[in-house]
């Protein structure tokens, strides 16, 4: 693309190769194995979904953000919701370091636990944010039943649950599969289409 710089590559046993670029459309962004993680587009379609869980008027105060990565939905809810306490929890941590270095993963208040997101924390929230790809990859251990009732029993009874899945070519099959094992376990869920990827809200609430 026209007027964009690389300012960083590296190698990472998770995600693949990273790269850092800077760009006059999109700002400073990370991408592994060519998918963007934080940042630039992803960015835009974290704010539009959001934004449109923010219109429910849910009270939240606390948020668990599963793969962390470079800090984008950290940075939003912190924008969106003043003075919650977020925990993040992603395995790659080179992933985290360079969203310190880059887009000012530090200015928030979060928790960093640098983990496997199979292990929860034993508490509730009242948001969780599910953002599980390696590379473009999402693993086939958190596509399973057992894992999204996992993340169900951690939410709090009027929390909302979003899960983000990519939905282009060959994608769109199994984010629709994945939707579908989702109804199995909470009690509402809503599909959502921003850019090219497919946010499922789930609650535990059908008023919700």
């Amino acid at each position: 693309m026209f007027g964009t710089k690389v300012l960083e590559e590296r190698e990472s046993k998770f995600n693949g190769h990273i790269k850092v670029s800077r760009s006059l459309g999109f700002g400073t962004y990370i991408q592994a194995e060519g998918l963007t993680q934080s940042g630039g587009i992803v960015e835009t379609i974290w704010k539009q979904t959001i934004k449109k869980v923010k219109s429910r008027k849910l009270e939240v105060k606390n948020c668990l953000i599963l793969g962390l990565g470079g800090g984008t939905v950290a940075k939003l809810v912190s924008k969106y919701w003043r003075g919650v306490k977020i925990t993040g929890i992603d395995i790659d941590p080179m992933m985290v370091e360079l969203g310190k270095k880059y887009l000012d993963l530090d200015k928030y208040n979060i928790d960093i636990k640098i983990t496997d997101a199979a292990k929860l924390p034993k508490v509730k929230f009242d948001i969780i944010f599910v953002d599980l790809y390696n590379g473009e990859e999402f693993p086939e251990k958190f596509e399973t039943e057992n894992y999204m009732q996992l993340v169900r029993t951690v939410l709090s009874s009027g929390g909302v649950a979003v899960l983000n899945r990519t939905y282009y070519g060959d994608k769109r099959p199994k984010a629709v599969k994945f939707g579908n094992k989702l109804k199995k376990v909470f009690a509402k869920v809503e599909w959502f289409y921003p850019e090219a990827n497919l946010m499922f809200i789930c609650s535990n609430q059908n008023q919700i």
